[in-house]
């Protein structure tokens, strides 16, 4: 029995395998007018969430399982794969922004709401959405929390624009249901001007059970800061994503184990361009390398694709672009608007962003 399991589970590996680089064929087999024409490359497709309010906040629990969170408090919910999506908003949530959401299932989540003040909290549910806790409310009134991450369904990590010249830590080993603020003694200091973004919820991100890494922007330089201790200790690098600017810098990073990791980000403003939009780097974040052929313009989301080592996509207000080397060189596939992007282990991809859009990646 035991061999016949092995055997089995390494079936299921192979299937998975050929799907994944199924999947990244399916997005390089067309332009976007041929994926039309012929239905054979992979497209977003749109799913109506009855709303028309911007969703920067998006979690990915499978192919069926979605959550999504924005502005006027909003939280939707779908467990049919975006045909149908419940509003599972907190209750009196609707004078805050949530602009992150990580979700554990269909049923457990804790979503993150942004300000200056009291206006940045947190908030859990078990029961799919139907009630909701308030774990944590900002009570500094120097503090902006921007993005939260999980290392698993226990431990997570979230994060503020700089108090008193350190960007700030809160940290919840009890699945977020509370929260206490990091000693700060491990943090370097930030930069004038430097902060996180709050664009895609990815500005704060995780891989395995220790490592993390935060995105920064607004200083004269764009970095990465790194955490091997779940956020007790941070070192920063420098990235070639230009920056000097409060509209500049890096937006969003994606790892695909604590190793090889993706950067993007630039200028979001809409008549500024972004030539260099993307780095990557293959040694956890100790040194970053400019993409040869980034993407064309600002991009605010990245995420790999499931369980392929080169292929990932990003996002942003004019496109999406996909890499197939571990993103050394991106090429637009599709010009709709999408600021977050998230997939799944059974190649669920999912993007969200301005006008209540919501999208799944079809094939």
């Amino acid at each position: 029995m035991r061999g016949l399991g092995k055997t089995r589970r390494t079936s299921r590996m192979v299937t998975v395998g050929l799907c994944a680089a199924a999947l990244a064929t399916a997005l390089t087999a067309a332009s976007p007018a041929q994926a039309h024409e012929t239905g054979k490359a992979a497209h977003w497709e749109l799913k109506d969430s009855g709303t028309d309010v911007r969703f920067r906040g998006l979690s990915a629990v499978s192919r069926d399982t979605a959550w999504v969170a924005g502005s006027k408090g909003t939280v939707l919910r779908t467990t049919d794969g975006g045909s149908n999506w419940g509003n599972v908003s907190p209750p009196g949530a609707a004078d805050l922004e949530f602009r992150d959401i990580e979700a554990f299932d269909a049923r457990r989540a804790v979503v993150l709401a942004i300000g200056e003040g009291e206006a940045s909290r947190v908030f859990r549910t078990d029961d799919g959405g139907a009630t909701w806790t308030e774990s944590f409310r900002n009570t500094d009134a120097k503090a902006f929390y921007d993005c939260l991450t999980f290392f698993d369904r226990r431990h997570g990590l979230a994060m503020s624009d700089p108090v008193d010249g350190k960007f700030r830590i809160l940290s919840t080993s009890d699945g977020g249901r509370s929260w206490k603020v990091l000693p700060s003694d491990g943090m370097p200091a930030a930069q004038d001007g430097e902060a996180g973004f709050a664009a895609s919820g990815q500005c704060l991100v995780s891989s395995g059970p220790r490592d993390v890494w935060l995105a920064t922007g607004g200083g004269a330089r764009a970095r990465v800061l790194h955490s091997s201790d779940r956020g007790l200790t941070w070192t920063a690098t420098d990235t070639p994503i230009p920056a000097g600017d409060p509209a500049r810098g890096v937006f969003a990073l994606a790892f695909r184990d604590p190793t090889h990791g993706l950067a993007v980000g630039g200028d979001y403003r809409a008549d500024q361009a972004s030539p260099q939009a993307a780095a990557l780097t293959p040694d956890g974040g100790r040194t970053w390398t400019p993409a040869a052929q980034p993407p064309p313009a600002y991009r605010s989301g990245v995420t790999w694709l499931p369980h392929s080592r080169t292929a990932a996509l990003a996002v942003g207000p004019t496109g999406t672009d996909l890499t197939t080397d571990g993103g050394r060189t991106w090429r637009t596939l599709d010009t709709g608007s999408y600021d977050t992007v998230d997939c799944t282990p059974d190649l669920g991809c999912w993007a969200s962003g301005e006008k209540g859009r919501v999208a799944r990646l079809e094939r």
